[in-house]
């Protein structure tokens, strides 16, 4: 079954061998975190906030300066933007993933952060893609691919990323010392139900446990106080923090369970909320939908709960669970996301692609043909039609076939197929290399190369090939 290696993974390159045992191989993979392999600078998040911050700093002052010069501004603010990486950081992001899921040692840990990411999704917003959620995906959820759920969900619940990407810091409790203020003003004080109702909705037990508006109330009292150390400017860009003033007094009731108000109430839930049978459940059958199947069975979903059951949410077994669940199953196909599919072509021919550290390294305002250069690898998956940085709602990028099959977006992979070519290291456009790379990652590599024999040219093997269903569906 040569093609487990993509599904669980990206396919085997050029110069690895196929391992003898195909399981044994990617469970091994899931115990330890390898080190990220970009040669180049990692900036962290809370660097790129102080970008943020300056941007937006720098947009205000431009603002007053040119309030009655509209193109000045424009202008102004564009040289701005570029200073500060605005257009930058995202890029870099895309080849720092992209370069790590091909050539990480453990391929198959990349495709669970891949999916990690996906299911904690930042949509584009308040320019998060441009600063923040490249970064936030490296260090608050690939960072914890190897602790427990409860453990990474609560690393993304109050992540600086998520609590802002959500406006929970918008969230005064009517009845907490700030919102009585307010309410001294003849003002109205209002909480913000978006972080609580997709850590129910979304991260964890899903409409499906029938949680109620009630619920989301209650848990939004407790998630009140939650977000940013104030700074001079009154920019959400200080560090995460809770304010007791903003909190809601109280005791709380979420899900027929009652909490004490203050900071620590916020950690219980997640933890019931962790270990509720139907978080298991909602993101075992995610997992399945990911891996295996758009329709997953019971016996599919089953064996990945109790993997969760018994080892009280440990991800590595998650996800061992999974690995074997999708061997079991790997007679069965589904199409690959935009992504997964662009990863696979790269990793299988060795292609120039990624936009190297060292291409990223010259970025100057008047080099425009190095900012082209540098945008490349987001440009394509943009035309792919799936920038993982920038979903448009906060469930993330759909796992089902039926939103990837549009006549548009699959003509687009036949053009980017054929257009990726042009990435193809030279001394691999010959007819041995592809013959071998079909034998390595393919099942029935005998008919289908018979099939790819017949045609024309190298270009229209390499199109056809990357387009056939063995690679579409696996």
């Amino acid at each position: 079954m040569n093609s487990f290696y993509r599904k669980v993974a990206f396919g085997i390159g050029p110069v690895e061998k196929n391992p003898k045992d195909q399981l044994e191989w990617a469970l091994n993979q899931l115990n330890t975190i390898p080190p990220l392999q970009w040669k180049g600078t990692i900036p962290k998040e809370k660097t790129l906030r102080k970008k943020l911050e300056s941007f937006t700093l720098e947009t205000r002052k431009l603002r007053k300066k040119f309030k009655n010069n509209n193109k000045g501004f424009k202008e102004a603010r564009k040289i701005a933007a570029f200073n500060s990486g605005h257009h930058y950081w995202e890029p870099l992001e895309y080849s720092i993933r992209h370069d790590q899921t091909l050539n990480s040692p453990s391929p198959v840990l990349e495709r669970f952060w891949l999916f990690w990411a996906n299911h904690f999704a930042i949509s584009k917003k308040n320019s998060l893609q441009n600063y923040s959620t490249g970064a936030y995906t490296r260090e608050t959820i690939r960072a914890n691919l190897t602790g427990s759920f409860e453990h990474m969900l609560s690393k993304v619940t109050l992540s600086w990323t998520m609590l802002r990407h959500l406006d929970n810091k918008d969230s005064v409790g009517p009845d907490s010392d700030r919102g009585k203020k307010i309410h001294k003003k003849r003002k109205s004080s209002s909480i913000n139900e978006n972080h609580a109702r997709e850590l129910l909705e979304l991260h964890t037990i899903s409409p499906a446990s029938g949680f109620t508006q009630q619920d989301v109330i209650q848990l939004t009292y407790i998630m009140t106080g939650w977000g940013f150390k104030p700074n001079k400017q009154k920019l959400p860009t200080g560090d995460v923090f809770f304010d007791q003033n903003k909190h809601q007094p109280g005791r709380k009731k979420v899900l027929g369970r009652y909490y004490r108000e203050g900071k620590n109430a916020i950690f219980q839930v997640m933890k019931d909320l962790s270990n509720h049978p139907d978080c298991r459940k909602n993101i075992a059958t995610k997992l399945c939908k990911h891996f295996i199947s758009d329709r997953p069975t019971q016996d599919m979903i089953q064996p990945i709960v109790q993997a969760w059951e018994k080892s009280k949410g440990s991800l590595i077994e998650i996800h061992k669970a999974t690995i074997r669940v999708a061997y079991q199953y790997a007679n069965i196909k589904k199409l690959q996301n935009p992504e997964v599919w662009l990863l696979q072509i790269a990793k299988m021919t060795d292609m120039n692609w990624p936009t190297s550290y060292q291409q990223m390294s010259h970025y100057t305002f008047d080099e425009k043909t190095k900012l082209k250069n540098i945008l490349h690898n987001k440009n394509i998956m943009k035309e792919l039609g799936h920038l993982p940085f920038s979903p448009s709602q906060p469930n993330g990028w759909p796992e089902t076939e039926s939103d990837w099959m549009s006549p548009e977006l699959m003509a687009r992979r036949l053009v980017y197929a054929q257009y990726v070519w042009s990435l193809i290291k030279e001394n691999n456009k010959n007819e041995i290399f592809y013959k071998n790379l079909v034998y390595k990652n393919f099942d029935q590599p005998d008919r289908l190369w018979k099939i790819l024999h017949r045609q024309s040219s190298l270009m229209n093997l390499h199109t056809m090939l990357f387009n056939t269903p063995e690679v579409l569906k696996i």
